[in-house]
């Protein structure tokens, strides 16, 4: 028999944290996250809190813990969208759909007391933040904010009444010597315009920030499952990745100097997390250090242009920049991600940059 506790107290929201620890112990392609972080996402002090209810919950069968979910009230989205929308995310489960089904069931329960009409995910908590369920390409380990899991969790979610919403992919290549002829001949016409590109000013990186922030509300609005991010949503993910910007890699292209774009490169910090199981301390933080520097790979984890400069070069400008930060720091290979299933301009350019699509995921949904 399968149990849905509430993981509100230390004993249970611990069980929570660790289950993805028993789960995929022994898997060579899972990354397991620092717990401390995942501590600090949840923390009252996450700005998300401010427009938005989590419940977390945890599956036990007897003594055991056999899965977990949370289920999302997200006040900010229903605004936006004027849609009754709850979530589900940190969906993890072992290979049984009983448990599936038991979670969802309560993940169910709790939005439709909220007044809720439908589910989707899963999130982690936004579509800032991890999203999806890998349907294809388990045979390597994900990068930075990208999720993982096992091959049989899509045919669970399908078997439990869940249904596909939207793919998102992943595209991957390896860093180019030269980038093709036709983003070079756009530079020059983009270069009479007077755009230009700078690197990020990590001393003033909060004020940075909010220029991505413009540029990106800007830019993805009208993308499927987009959320708007305000100041101190954009403050604390300053916090989360400014240690691991390189300030060639994160981008911004100016016009006659008003910011017009915007790209962010990050380092693939999962091939150190892989090597830590959860723990900086007590010797984590030297091993990480040390780690860092054999890092080869990066995940374009940002690109937006503000509405109105679109289709003159700004993105040729941008890449060329960005191209020569990653051969300055070693760099061997990138991953564009994640990108809509729909997205054809931005699917067009990733190839433009010899991208090939190796990861997709997952949006599901449900009626309550």
């Amino acid at each position: 028999m399968v149990e849905i506790l509430a993981a509100d107290d230390r004993k249970t929201f611990n069980e929570f944290l660790q289950f993805p620890f028993q789960l995929y112990a022994g898997d060579k392609y899972w990354v397991p996250q620092l717990i401390r972080d995942s501590k600090e996402l949840f923390a009252p002090e996450n700005p998300f809190f401010q427009h938005a209810e989590v419940q977390p919950f945890i599956a036990r069968r007897g003594n055991k813990t056999v899965g977990r979910i949370t289920a999302i009230h997200n006040r900010a989205y229903m605004d936006f969208y004027d849609e009754k929308a709850g979530f589900f995310g940190f969906f993890d489960f072992v290979h049984d759909s009983d448990v599936a089904q038991a979670l969802l069931n309560k993940a169910r329960q709790w939005l439709a007391a909220k007044g809720m009409t439908f589910m989707r995910g899963p999130m982690n908590f936004s579509s800032n933040e991890e999203w999806g369920v890998l349907v294809e390409g388990f045979d390597n380990s994900p990068m930075v904010m990208m999720p993982y899991n096992f091959p049989y969790y899509a045919g669970l979610y399908e078997q439990c009444g869940l249904r596909q919403a939207k793919d998102l992919y992943a595209y991957s290549t390896d860093v180019p010597d030269v980038l093709p002829d036709k983003v070079y001949r756009v530079l020059k016409i983009a270069e009479k315009q007077g755009i230009r590109v700078r690197p990020v000013n990590l001393r003033s990186f909060n004020e940075e920030m909010q220029i991505f922030k413009t540029i990106y509300n800007s830019a993805w609005e009208k993308n499927w499952g987009f959320m708007p991010m305000g100041d101190l949503e954009i403050e604390h993910m300053a916090k989360k990745i400014r240690s691991i910007i390189v300030p060639e890699l994160a981008l911004i292209a100016e016009q006659k100097g008003t910011a017009i774009g915007f790209m962010m490169f990050l380092p693939d910090v999962n091939y150190v997390l892989k090597k830590l199981n959860g723990r900086l301390f007590p010797f984590g933080i030297i091993k990480a250090l040390w780690l860092a520097r054999k890092i080869q790979d990066a995940r374009l984890l940002l690109l937006g242009i503000r509405e109105g400069f679109r289709r003159r070069g700004v993105d040729s400008v941008l890449f060329i920049e960005g191209l020569k930060g990653l051969k300055k720091h070693g760099y061997k290979r990138i991953e564009f991600s994640w990108v809509l299933e729909d997205n054809y301009n931005v699917q067009r350019v990733i190839e433009t940059m010899q991208g090939k699509r190796y990861k997709t995921y997952r949006i599901y949904e449900a009626e309550l």
